[in-house]
């Protein structure tokens, strides 16, 4: 029987709303107790004092690469990236090569990450076939093999049929639809947001209406069919409102926003560097608040990475020419806790949820609590240590990111998956 007991440590768990001092008690891969003054006979003790223990934070959008772009990142670079980062589990996105559009695909990513990662990776499966947007994909027989949603990433299904027929289908096999919301035809060759700044950099712009138009269709679309409908990385403020609405109407739409979208504005971009591409691309100060406003209001459900890794050969291009996309897992926590915690926006408490119990929720997981029973995975981060982020250190395989040498306050120091400790920041050389 293996035993471990975190103690001293300020427990936070919403699906509780336990907030103060208690120890934690795991047990053979579960959590057995959680209270003050639990019994140490035959456990290994970690003294979480002046630490925060939580439920295991949980990354919805992450890109593994894994099948056929292991130079970018892989199943297990990615994994420990992750648990770096203070995250028990993540959630591989599709665009592989081949796509994960077969149970086939499903079940190696499966075992790959049986055999391979530290911290549990769940597959969210194709909407159509190579992600083409024609014909549906293989959801059935996914979900057997156990994908928890289905999306088709980076390219949106423009057919408004052909993801009727989509939410149709999710919702019969009770699996959410993700979708990256952008009308390719208004941002076609775009690389930045369009206003000001694209046109002072002679840089073809990307509309904040591409988006608007695809949340308020799908959102028309979820109403029709009923299916549960997730706004990927939402970056418009209109799209954050069309949400809030949403809810409003009591229907089943979700969203989540990334650290990148509401600490940084186009305004921060440094000019022609790569490391500021990402899809959708920064918007407008403007949209940036919105992104805080809807986390403090509760329209925007989540955080989410959509950790994209790009190898230096691709991404340090020429701006025009290189992939979209940054790192993004060994940053969240401590951006998180900037935003919101530190700036007194909203509760720790709330902020926990929102990579915990709110994840669980929207993608139906067996995890993001501490009561007794629940798998004993478990983020512990503090709130006020003093950290700079070195990007070269990175578990990643890949190195782009804005954030490099940014100074940070807070954020993770252990990460524990079904009881065994898989990363600490104090055994870092």
């Amino acid at each position: 029987m293996s035993r471990l007991l975190l103690k001293n440590g300020r427990v936070v768990d919403p699906a509780s709303g336990w907030d103060g001092a208690a120890d934690v008690l795991l047990e053979d891969g579960r959590v057995a107790g959680v209270g003050p003054g639990l019994d140490s006979a035959g456990a290994e003790v970690f003294d979480a004092g002046g630490l925060i223990v939580a439920p295991g934070f949980i990354d919805m959008h992450v890109h593994l690469r894994e099948p056929g772009f292991e130079h970018s990142e892989t199943i297990e670079t990615g994994s420990r990236a992750a648990a770096a980062g203070g995250f028990t589990a993540i959630c591989a996105m599709p665009n592989t090569h081949p796509v994960n559009d077969s149970a086939t695909v499903t079940s190696y990513i499966v075992e790959r990450a049986r055999r391979h990662a530290v911290v549990h990776v769940y597959p969210i499966g194709a909407i159509t076939s190579k992600s083409a947007g024609e014909e549906l994909a293989a959801i059935g027989s996914m979900k057997q093999a156990g994908i928890v949603a289905v999306s088709d990433d980076g390219r949106p299904v423009m057919n408004a049929r052909v993801m009727r027929r989509a939410m149709e289908m999710a919702r019969s096999f009770d699996l959410p639809v993700i979708d990256h919301c952008e009308d390719l035809h208004l941002s076609a060759g775009g690389d930045m947001h369009e206003g000001l700044h694209s046109a002072k950099l002679g840089l073809r712009g990307i509309p904040a209406c591409s988006e608007d138009v695809m949340v308020a269709r799908d959102i028309l679309l979820a109403e029709v069919t009923g299916a549960r409908f997730h706004v990927a990385h939402i970056s418009s403020r209109h799209s954050i409102g069309m949400v809030r609405h949403a809810k409003s109407l009591g229907l089943p739409v979700t969203a989540e926003v990334t650290p990148h979208h509401f600490t940084l504005s186009e305004q921060d971009m440094i000019p022609y560097d790569s490391n500021y591409k990402m899809k959708p691309p920064l918007r407008s100060p403007c949209d940036a608040a919105a992104a805080i406003e809807g986390v403090v209001s509760g329209a925007i459900d989540a955080i989410a990475t959509d950790h994209a890794p790009h190898p230096g050969s691709e991404k340090m291009q020429e701006f025009e020419s290189c992939p979209f996309g940054i790192l993004g897992l060994e940053t969240a926590i401590a951006l998180a806790l900037e935003t919101f915690v530190h700036a007194k926006r909203i509760s720790l408490l709330e902020m926990v949820g929102l990579f915990t119990t709110a994840p669980a929720r929207i993608l139906k997981l067996n995890a993001g609590a501490l009561s007794p029973g629940a798998p004993a995975d478990i983020t512990i981060f503090d709130l006020d240590t003093a950290w700079t982020y070195d990007v070269n250190r990175s578990f990643s395989k890949s190195r782009n990111t804005p954030f490099h040498g940014r100074e940070f306050r807070g954020g993770p120091a252990a990460t524990i998956v079904g009881g065994r400790s898989v990363w600490r920041r104090d055994q870092e050389s």
